[in-house]
Formats: structure tokens, sequence, C-alpha cells
């Protein structure tokens, strides 16, 4: 299993029935696909409707039930498709139970920047900000390098997304939770030692004294 594999099987597992979650562009598409039988979940697609299913196969593509990233979906039984007013009012109206994102950088104190990097064209914030005020929990899906960068720090560098927001960090090589004390190495995957994780973080991790193997 790749890492973004991994990282979206471990996020399928932080959800219980009923949640509303919001999944960004990226490898948080991916986790659907990972989504254990008997929980049941609303996914929210911020373009315009909640339901979303696993990714078709090549026979059942629909190019006009996309996600936000462009990519194909399915959509559950029940889906519900609506405007963007209704989209954002369940963003801003503080409906979702979590959103899961990708990064750029986050740092020791939950701040996350995932929008722009200086310099660069890009083609806007979309809902990244609304998504990070609105959601009850932020959960960042992401490598935890990008051909070797750090991508933990102790201060972001990058222009912020959203401040103090973010409650957990998921990486092919662990489980972090932010915390008031710092950051919080919940869980670890056993093909990296403590030593290559805390070497691959800028940031100061705090070892949980329930630390165990990622499941």
């Amino acid at each position: 299993m790749d890492a973004k594999d991994i990282i979206a099987k471990r996020v399928a597992k932080e959800f219980k029935d009923g949640d509303v979650v919001n999944l960004g562009i990226g490898l948080p598409t991916l986790v659907p696909n990972f989504i254990e039988e008997g929980v049941e979940i609303i996914l929210h697609s911020e373009n315009g409707f909640t339901g979303i299913g696993p990714a078709p196969d090549e026979d059942n593509i629909d190019m006009n039930l996309v996600n936000a990233g462009g990519q194909p979906v399915s959509i559950m039984p029940g889906g519900v498709f609506f405007d963007s007013s209704m989209s954002f009012t369940i963003i801003r109206g503080g409906h979702l139970d979590a959103t899961v994102l990708g990064a750029l950088q986050v740092d020791e104190e939950g701040n996350l920047a995932n929008w722009m990097i200086p310099g660069k064209l890009v083609p806007g914030m979309g809902g990244a900000m609304d998504l990070v005020g609105g959601a009850k929990k932020v959960i960042v899906a992401m490598t935890h390098t990008a051909k070797g960068e750090i991508k933990i720090l102790k201060r972001c560098t990058l222009p912020l997304t959203g401040a103090k927001k973010v409650s957990k960090i998921i990486t092919e090589m662990g489980v972090i939770e932010v915390t008031p004390e710092g950051l919080v190495l919940m869980e670890y995957n056993p093909e990296y030692t403590i030593e290559e994780i805390k070497a691959a973080t800028e940031a100061t991790l705090i070892l949980s004294k329930d630390l165990k193997e990622m499941i």
C-alpha cells in the first residue's frame, strides 16, 4: 500500500455513524474507498452535494458527477444536490463534524498553510478558509514530507489558511494530535522508527504515554 492509501485508510477510521464530513481535493478524496463496512457517514462536497461514494470504475463514470477537484465520483442512495449558497451555509453554519484537508505546512500551534506559495500562480483559495473556520474538527491528511522538504514545522512560513484550527495530523508515518501543550504523537507506523519520524519533523514531538502502532 502506498503512502497516500495508508493515510486515507487511517483517516477513514476517525469517523462514526452519522458524521457529516467534508473532503478536500487531492489525497482526502481517497477516504471514501476505505470507509469501514457498517459505518455510515455523510460525505459533503463543497461544489454542491452530499452522499459521495467510492470512486466509480471506468464503466460507471459520469462526468456530470464530480467532486470539488473535478474527479469523477459516485453518489450513495439518499444523496442530495444543492447550489453553492446551500453548500456554504452547511460549511459556515457549523454543520460539518469534520473536514479533511491536505496541507503544504502545519505547525506546533495548529496553524495551517495549504492554499498558496508566494510567487506561484494559483487558482485561488477555494473553500479552504471557510472549511477550517466552520468545521468542528480539522484533520490534515498529507505525506509527512514533500520531496525531502519538512512540512510539520515550529512555525508556518507560508500564508495561513487558518490560525490554530488543526485538530489532528495524519501522515504515512503516524497520527499527531494538536494540543495546548504542543504536537503529541499518538500512533506511529512501525515501518519507521521514532527517531526517523522525529528527524522528518521540525516541530517538537511529544510522545504520548499511550503511544501505539498506527491502526
